[in-house]
């Protein structure tokens, strides 16, 4: 097995399958019902791109694992997402927050991602921006709209953003694995992406009306399995169906 090629895939693919399960404890409890599908239909694409990913990490462990298995058969240390997916949806402010941020980063992410050495990599990448792109202007346009709407509302959601913002460096923080890819052409060399991505997400909040938070101190630990409180939350609930019936079929 190539070890460093599956870890690198679960660090893909872990973020996108908790940010995911984090948009499906919405279905229902948006703020109308337009809003309450687009969130449901960002969180099936990315369940959908987290298929790809492991099912081609089930490929190359070459065992009797697959796609299932290892999307919800771990235990939490084994996850390698960043703290940033994990955090809660305090209200819809913290919701549009933390899917912004995220999504600036893994549509430049993927951007680069096309054009690895991996055949299947690229391939998943090409297919996945097309989906990404529309999260980005989704997010965005909700910044703008809440940044720049009510008092109340621009108050929840630069709220919203002071506290995520601790977490968004970990998203260019590289990992063994990581390092050995970029080094085979396999991998995206994110370190170059950090500035644009300040840059970009810098100049949305400018012209939602909102401030770029000034911190120098940043959390990070989710790349080597370290979460905070409420990932263990989100796995009792993600797991439960596979860990009470082993083994079931539909």
């Amino acid at each position: 097995m190539n070890t460093n090629l599956y870890n690198y895939l679960l660090g893909i693919a872990d973020n996108s399958l908790i940010l995911g399960q984090r948009l499906g404890e919405l279905c229902g409890h948006g703020p109308s019902l337009e809003t309450d599908i687009a969130l449901t239909n960002i969180s099936l694409d990315l369940f959908g791109q987290v298929r790809s990913y492991y099912q081609y990490a089930a490929k190359v462990a070459g065992d009797n694992r697959d796609e299932d298995t290892i999307a919800m058969m771990r235990p939490e240390r084994e996850y390698v997402s960043v703290l940033l997916v994990e955090q809660p949806n305090t209200d819809f402010g913290y919701v549009i927050a933390r899917q912004f941020l995220f999504d600036v980063y893994h549509y430049m992410f993927l951007t680069e991602l096309q054009n690895s050495k991996d055949e299947t990599l690229a391939a998943i990448a090409k297919k996945s921006i097309k989906e990404v792109s529309y999260h980005v202007r989704f997010s965005s346009d909700w910044i703008k709209r809440l940044g720049d709407g009510t008092e109340e509302s621009h108050a929840r959601i630069q709220n919203a953003i002071n506290d995520l913002w601790t977490y968004t460096d970990e998203l260019f923080h590289q990992t063994e694995a990581d390092k050995e890819m970029i080094n085979e052409g396999v991998g995206v060399d994110t370190s170059k992406l950090k500035e644009q991505y300040y840059k970009h997400i810098s100049e949305v909040l400018n012209e939602a009306t909102l401030e770029v938070p000034d911190l120098k101190y940043f959390q990070k630990g989710g790349k080597q399995g370290v979460h905070t409180e409420h990932m263990g939350y989100i796995l009792t609930e993600l797991q439960y169906m596979q860990r009470a019936y082993p083994n079931m079929s539909w």
